[in-house]
């Protein structure tokens, strides 16, 4: 028999199979990507929740719910994904989902900010499917190095790719990383591929910061299985404030290697 919920307050993501979307069709077998549609409401109230933040962990892709508290975000990675969702009000929460390549998922997410149990049918007496949740104590951290680093990718700004990531997809180069991400293309010729903002100007490639410090020479041809993580901003309105500069209008990719110089002694 499974062990009673704590009577402590606590917030949970519950995920809900509900009848109003179930699993849509797939958009076809040739379809890279996957697509996650949902509504997110309150557990207790019932009512949705606007303005919830619902993050792919892995890039800091995201989509807000609206007024009647639903979202859709698009062009998601196939595999096992982690989504944050985040909410004023709630703490962050977390919830991995299986997505097929070209699948479009439809959920009924609820926050839950009580112990109280979450009914097992929907309000049409259909039966629901409810997904593990995982309640987020704290992100294993990479090291003292890459505090920056996952200081920026828990606020959703920007997009990211790990190391993680980087495995399991088995990308060859940067440019394979990178590329799908929103607002990237990727130039090649002869010499190779570039990366490039999609909305900077012909000619106006990204300025590049290779642990902490710009380096536009070192930084395009950096080995992949030396990156620990990547960040990308498309545009200088994305660009945090530590990284704006004269080549911020065309974008900024930020490099994390896995054997940089070490961090500056902190001041007692």
């Amino acid at each position: 028999m499974p062990p009673r919920p704590s009577p402590l307050r606590r917030t949970r993501l519950v995920a809900l199979l509900s009848l109003w979307g179930a699993l849509a069709a797939p958009l076809g077998a040739q379809g890279a990507f996957a697509t996650l549609k949902g509504v997110v409401t309150d557990a207790v109230t019932q009512q949705p929740v606007v303005g919830v933040r619902v993050v792919i962990a892995a890039t800091g892709r995201f989509a807000t719910t609206d007024s009647i508290g639903v979202f859709e975000l698009k062009e998601i990675p196939s595999g096992v994904i982690r989504f944050f969702f985040t909410a004023p009000g709630y703490p962050r929460t977390t919830l991995v989902l299986a997505l097929a390549k070209g699948e479009t998922m439809v959920q009924r997410f609820e926050l839950e900010g009580t112990s109280a149990e979450v009914a097992s049918s929907d309000s049409t007496g259909g039966k629901v499917q409810r997904l593990p949740a995982t309640e987020v104590t704290g992100e294993p951290s990479r090291g003292v190095r890459y505090e920056d680093f996952e200081r920026r990718l828990k606020t959703g700004r920007g997009q990211y790719v790990t190391r993680e990531v980087i495995e399991e997809r088995g990308y060859n180069n940067l440019s394979d990383a990178v590329r799908g991400l929103r607002g990237v293309a990727i130039e090649c010729g002869s010499r190779g591929c570039l990366v490039r903002m999609a909305r900077a100007l012909p000619g106006c490639y990204p300025q590049y910061i290779v642990d902490g410090r710009p380096d536009n020479f070192f930084g395009p041809n950096v080995a992949v299985r030396d990156i620990e993580g990547i960040e990308v901003y498309s545009g200088a309105s994305d660009v945090p404030g530590e990284f704006a500069g004269t080549d911020a209008g065309c974008g900024v990719v930020v490099i994390w290697t896995r054997n940089g110089p070490p961090p500056p002694p902190r001041r007692p």
